[in-house]
């Protein structure tokens, strides 16, 4: 997810027919069904089993090739599954970025479950994240707005704006709750160990659910990257209630301890998460409630 990107070239099961024809023949007259229009990218089902992933603009073609990069070598090593490359294809005269065919996770977004009933994925992801952070390579992606001290003048600023915005949209009481919170928990510690792998968009739209309530896959790795664990374990705040919070929370420790200032930093992370997802809610409604349910959850945390 880029911090404010603005749309590019339209987008048609028809390109995407042309394209297949173009670059990828063995995959040509499986069904084409558009998907979603994401942040980054427009998704497109193919057949029963693939996933079309079409960058919106030039900053989300750069994430993109992060995620085709890096997804096949991090897959093995995870707990879930992930939408691994299944064919990538280039620029052409009919679309300017590089683009992809992905595999499917079946399964709905957590976001289609209200935050009380997605206890059940809560250990799962707690297990999910231990197996993703550990140690990354010197040359593993960077990503400037993920992973990063939040003690900084732009996302302090990034933070103060949506806060503003929040209040005028009819929410001043909420925004001056948490304005206090945010400059407490924004200036914690920073983070001093060595970078782990991040999946730098862990919310619940990019958690997948399966038929029995537990944790399917994870999707949309495209801002993939090294830093502080604590923007992962924003999770927490954005994807659940209290109950979830608390299991994901002691599963998490059970295996992989956190000290006390990454937590305190995730909540920082998800305060910043939390009003992104808010930010745009004319092109992205979807969004909206699961931002709202993470700053409400915030606002019950103490200074």
């Amino acid at each position: 997810m880029a911090i404010a990107p603005t749309a590019g070239p339209g987008t048609s099961a028809g390109l995407v027919r042309t394209l297949l024809a173009e670059q990828a023949p063995a995959l040509v007259g499986l069904p084409v069904e558009r998907l979603a229009d994401g942040w980054d990218n427009h998704t497109f089902r193919l057949g029963e089993r693939m996933v079309v992933r079409l960058p919106r603009h030039e900053a989300a073609a750069e994430l993109h090739a992060d995620e085709v990069r890096w997804l096949p070598e991090l897959g093995p090593q995870l707990t879930t599954a992930t939408p691994q490359p299944v064919a990538v294809g280039g620029p052409s005269p009919h679309f300017p970025h590089p683009w992809s065919v992905v595999e499917y996770i079946p399964g709905r977004e957590a976001a289609a479950v209200p935050p009380a009933e997605r206890v059940a994925l809560a250990e799962d992801l707690a297990d999910f994240t231990w197996s993703l952070h550990v140690p990354a390579p010197t040359h593993a992606p960077v990503n400037p707005f993920r992973g990063g001290s939040l003690a900084t003048g732009a996302a302090d600023a990034r933070v103060r704006s949506r806060l503003a915005d929040l209040a005028r949209s009819g929410h001043a009481e909420l925004a001056e709750a948490l304005l206090p919170r945010w400059e407490a928990w924004s200036h914690a510690p920073d983070f001093d160990g060595v970078d782990v792998w991040l999946h730098g968009d862990l919310h619940p739209h990019n958690i997948v659910i399966g038929a029995d309530g537990r944790l399917a896959g994870v999707v949309d790795w495209g801002d993939v990257t090294a830093g502080d664990p604590a923007c992962d374990l924003a999770t927490a705040w954005l994807t659940f209630d209290a109950t979830g919070r608390r299991l994901f929370t002691e599963r998490l420790e059970e295996g992989h301890p956190v000290d006390a200032a990454t937590w305190v930093r995730a909540r920082a992370w998800a305060l910043h998460l939390g009003l992104v997802l808010l930010s745009r809610p004319d092109e992205f409604p979807r969004l909206v409630a699961s931002g709202r349910h993470a700053l409400d959850e915030l606002r019950r945390e103490d200074v």
